[in-house]
């Protein structure tokens, strides 16, 4: 699929000017989107790096304030980029990296793992991860002065995000930790001059681990917070950062209720299509017992994913979507940590790195059911979120890098992951009713946090009315609500409590989807075309929601 060519504006170039600047002041992005220029460095985490950040927010936003957009691509980037960007702002104004500490999706993850998609081919690129490791002390220190100054303006997280990341920490320091182990599988045949610098490396950021740890527990976890909900105030902003677009929470939290109740229902009707007379629990302990559903080790998850993909890939791409083939490659990768959780990482603009679905499984987890993961396939990869991200990285002749690159939100990526499961069982891909199970399964589990989510950060009546939301009941709800280990379900949950607004993102991005295709076709009526629907959309790249709204319906 072709896309033609646009004659870059004075909008694009302010666009592609941020992109430098953000990849400048935080090279782990560069390293994100294939800027391999930076791949040695870290950011300033520090306060005085925060404000540098926000300083050239504030000079992003006056150009695009005085700038005049030449044609309906601008109009969205002036948008969709002014939107972002003043919203970082306002969570910058607000003090809230001056807390942000969280299990998932903080700065102490995110120094760890953006080693994972470094590349490894040759002694260049040791060299340069040698660098970057030596620098991660730095950084975890800058990061821990802020984290310190949140402590002196009463800015702080919650005690249970403290705990469970001084845990993380702890396994980070070991001398089996990631580090280590990720420095040992670099070739013998590099120079022992640079191996002994990796292992230098590993050990200093292991350190560096064990001093943040010391931190969290000595200095943090004193002064932080019990209650882990964090409010009306800065839960309405981090919901606005998370969808791109205003909603009514009130309204939202009922809308999850019901959606949860059909969930339940559609549950059920389909266990009893299982096993005739059966509940969901004893239809899933059906499908749990059947050995013809069962992957046993990770290379056989690997094995499994990727041909489920490809096959996806091969028939969508011939009767569905326009594929190109810049993007029919998608490599399924178990994640080098335990951590839990399934991501995907888009390609570079080169695609010198294609899109990635990784597996991260937790330890000791050895089995696992296609029946409950198939449409987790789908979701990750193709038409989920690697034809949404590729095909933008494709269209480079109509968007910038910023538009290509750097764009979206979770409500728009996993909005979009959960329309395209419910789009598969429409094609068919879900008829057998085991995997529609599984596919429910999570539609369950996304509006089940949606009432969750909402819940406890605002403090809301539990919809059994005995009493206000909080941590403990909300781990009773989720157990109430999905098919997982209590390890899992523990860890999901802390992810909620820590990262407000992120969660509900999903379901409520899919909510926002079908009413936008609704309500085109509304318009359209018989001229109405799934398939240029979905091109036209896809074809924006990311953007928030509200900008998706009005550049789809005007």
């Amino acid at each position: 699929m072709a896309f033609p060519e646009r004659t870059p504006t004075d909008v694009d170039r302010i666009a592609e000017q941020w992109v430098d600047t953000a990849v400048e002041l935080n090279p782990t992005l560069g390293t994100y989107i294939g800027r391999k220029d930076v791949d040695s460095r870290f950011g300033d985490y520090s306060p005085e790096g925060l404000e540098r950040s926000a300083e050239a927010v504030r000079r992003t936003i006056a150009q695009l304030d005085a700038a005049t957009p030449a044609d309906d691509v601008d109009v969205v980037t002036i948008t969709d980029l002014r939107s972002e960007l003043a919203l970082d702002l306002e969570a910058h104004e607000a003090g809230l990296p001056l807390r942000d500490l969280n299990v998932i999706a903080s700065p102490a993850q995110e120094l760890r793992e953006i080693f994972d998609l470094m590349a490894t081919d040759d002694a260049d690129d040791w060299a340069t991860i040698s660098t970057r490791l030596g620098a991660l002390p730095a950084a975890l220190d800058g990061y821990t002065q802020t984290l310190r100054l949140g402590i002196q303006r009463g800015i702080v997280p919650a005690k249970r995000q403290v705990r469970e990341v001084a845990v993380q920490a702890h396994k980070l320091e070991r001398n089996d930790g990631f580090f280590a182990e990720f420095v040992g599988g670099a070739s013998d045949e590099l120079p022992a001059g640079l191996r002994a610098d990796l292992a230098g490396g590993a050990a200093e950021a292991g350190a560096a681990y064990a001093r943040f740890a010391e931190f969290l527990e000595q200095e943090l976890l004193p002064a932080a917070v019990d209650h882990d909900g964090v409010g009306r105030d800065i839960y309405a902003l981090q919901s606005r950062r998370f969808l791109g677009a205003v909603i009514d929470l009130d309204e939202t939290y009922e809308w999850g209720i019901e959606e949860l109740a059909r969930m339940v229902a559609e549950q059920e009707s389909i266990a009893r299509e299982i096993v005739p007379g059966a509940s969901v629990a004893e239809a899933i302990a059906f499908l749990d017992g059947d050995a013809s559903r069962k992957l046993h080790g990770t290379d056989a998850l690997q094995r499994w994913m990727q041909e489920t993909s490809d096959r996806a890939v091969d028939e969508l791409g011939a009767t569905q979507f326009d594929i190109p083939a810049e993007i029919r490659t998608l490599e399924c990768m178990i994640a080098p940590t335990q951590e839990g959780g399934i991501y995907y990482t888009g390609p570079t603009d080169d695609f010198s790195r294609p899109g990635r679905m990784w597996w991260s499984v937790p330890e000791g987890v050895t089995e696992f059911d296609t029946w409950r993961e198939l449409t987790t396939v789908y979701h990750e990869g193709v038409p989920g979120h690697h034809l949404q991200v590729g095909q933008a990285v494709v269209n480079r002749g109509q968007l910038n890098t910023w538009r290509r690159q750097l764009a979206g939100t979770s409500g728009h990526a996993e909005g979009w992951a959960l329309y395209a499961e419910r789009l598969m069982q429409g094609l068919g891909y879900l008829d057998d009713p085991a995997d529609r199970l599984g596919m429910l399964d999570g539609q369950r589990m996304r509006a089940a946090r949606v009432v969750l989510d909402i819940g406890v950060h605002l403090g809301k009546q539990r919809p059994d009315g005995l009493g206000a939301w909080n941590g403990e009941y909300a781990l009773e709800f989720l157990s109430q609500n999905v098919n997982m280990n209590e390890g899992f379900i523990r860890f999901e949950v802390n992810r909620y409590l820590g990262w407000p607004g992120q969660a509900p993102s999903y379901k409520v991005g899919q909510r926002i989807w079908e009413q936008l295709r609704d309500e085109v076709a509304r318009r359209e009526r018989a001229d109405f075309d799934i398939r240029e629907f979905h091109r036209r959309a896809l074809n924006l790249g990311g953007v928030g929601l509200d900008t998706l709204r009005s550049a789809l319906l005007g």
